[in-house]
């Protein structure tokens, strides 16, 4: 098959969607969305992700060391949406219904809504050539998942259907594990707080 060289782009390449959770000064929980982000290994299975911009959860993260990735499905979604178009610093941010727990090792915000949590501690913070995006290299000090996608029957992929987690791809856009289109950025966000504006923080990550 013949190829030809086009602008720089990912847009065939479906990223899996984390909405990070990170605790305030003030111990209240924070949200925000998140798709840059992959593994790798240490002496176990470790966590890589980056942040781009000025934002809540990356000062967040650099204070306390740790926090939770979270599995975005399409059943948070508007959800997730949310937390990736409001604005960090904006004091009404979490006044939306979110329902959340601690971590079971680390103290951490966990989503109650996704079925599959990493509980991250950074081992590394690598500077980029950009001021603010920093790339974290974390440990997985623990790994939640709802008890029902434990049941031995379910094959591999029963489990990735009963998931049915969220990637974006192709532009700014969001797309079920099996190929439907689930909306644009910032559409689905609207279920939560109708006419919820894109905040300046938000996104670019």
């Amino acid at each position: 098959m013949k190829k030809v060289s086009v602008p720089v782009t990912n847009d065939l390449c479906p990223q899996t969607l984390f909405v990070y959770g990170t605790r305030n000064e003030d111990g209240t929980p924070d949200f925000g969305l998140f798709c840059w982000f992959s593994y790798c290994w240490l002496d176990q299975l470790g966590v890589i992700c980056a942040i781009g911009g000025t934002k809540r959860t990356l000062s967040n993260i650099r204070r306390t060391g740790v926090f939770s990735a979270n599995l975005v499905v399409e059943d948070n979604l508007p959800l997730a949406d949310y937390f990736g178009t409001a604005d960090g610093r904006d004091a009404d941010k979490m006044q939306v219904p979110v329902q959340w727990e601690s971590g079971a090792v680390l103290d951490v915000p966990v989503l109650s809504s996704s079925p599959c949590c990493f509980e991250l501690q950074v081992e590394h913070e690598l500077a980029t050539n950009e001021e603010d995006c920093v790339v974290f290299i974390c440990r997985v000090r623990n790994t939640l998942k709802d008890e029902a996608l434990l049941d031995p029957k379910l094959t591999p992929a029963q489990q990735l259907e009963a998931v049915g987690a969220v990637r974006t791809a192709h532009g700014e856009e969001y797309w079920s594990w099996d190929g439907r289109w689930l909306g644009s950025w910032h559409q689905p966000a609207q279920r939560i707080k109708p006419g919820v504006e894109i905040g300046a923080a938000a996104r670019g990550n």
